[in-house]
């Protein structure tokens, strides 16, 4: 039997917050700035965006890696913080972000009605996120509540290993009965996510205006002027360079347009592991 490429897309993996919901994705960045306050370590809401896409633990990790962070920890305890102090600040981080999810719940205009294109297109549509099984809980009944029900849904901690690690996008391929990886486009709004997509072999959709990279509301985002908007599109472009996204677009209602483009490149014989 010989190995054939896929000529049409089966499935979208979609990320969560700043990508379906939560036009700016602050509902976890603003938590972390909280987490930490309560142990009298200030951190900025642009510090903590930067690992954003990452497994919570690991984001909080990831900042307190960061030399100006571990300095202001160790001026409040009088050492630099350990794994033990990273679990106790993600176990405050925890209930915080169970507590005010419902805050930053709404669903970005026009999300609806692209993922209703794309199940016409026969797309599945499985979904991930840097979020535990006990936040997404919650997550994903408010999202029923407004009328978004993914196929599949996986969080950070039902795998070995979260964002930029492939697991939680394959682990949507085996539960969707998808064929090849090839046929699975991963969207996200951070250069893990996108990053995740590409080490598991699927086409990348990067979201340069909806989430984390912009980090404004959809209201502040649609009265930006024209050339505030264009300079905010190059720096984000440069944010996920490295990550290698096959697309970039604002948000999640141009995607429909990009699977067309997608899957003319796959009847041409094209797949994303060669782009």
């Amino acid at each position: 039997m010989n190995y054939t490429n896929p000529t049409r897309l089966q499935a979208a993996i979609l990320d969560w917050a700043g990508t379906v919901v939560d036009f700016g994705s602050f509902a976890p960045t603003q938590i972390f700035v909280e987490a930490f306050a309560e142990f009298d370590v200030q951190v900025s809401i642009e510090e903590a965006r930067g690992p954003m896409g990452m497994g919570k633990w690991d984001h909080i990790r990831t900042l307190c890696n960061q030399p100006q962070i571990a300095e202001r920890y160790r001026a409040a305890f009088d050492r630099l913080p350990t794994d033990e102090d990273v679990t106790a600040l993600y176990e405050r981080f925890m209930p915080l972000q169970i507590e005010k999810i419902a805050l930053h719940s709404a669903l970005i205009p026009g999300a609806l009605d692209a993922i209703d294109a794309l199940r016409d297109k026969g797309l599945k549509i499985g979904s991930c996120s840097g979020y535990p099984a006990v936040v997404m809980a919650k997550v994903v009944e408010l999202a029923r509540q407004n009328g978004y029900v993914a196929d599949h849904v996986v969080a950070t901690d039902e795998v070995p290993n979260g964002r930029p690690y492939p697991a939680q996008a394959l682990a949507n391929v085996i539960a969707l009965g998808i064929s090849d990886v090839a046929a699975c486009v991963k969207v996200d709004d951070t250069w893990p996510g996108i990053l995740e997509g590409r080490s598991a072999g699927m086409w990348t959709v990067a979201l340069t205006c909806s989430g984390n990279a912009l980090g404004l509301t959809y209201d502040q985002y649609k009265a930006l002027p024209a050339d505030k908007l264009a300079a905010e599109r190059a720096r984000i472009v440069k944010v996920f360079e490295g990550s290698r996204p096959h697309y970039l677009i604002d948000t999640i209602v141009e995607l429909p347009a990009i699977i067309e483009d997608i899957n003319a490149r796959l009847a041409r014989g094209e797949t994303p592991q060669g782009c």
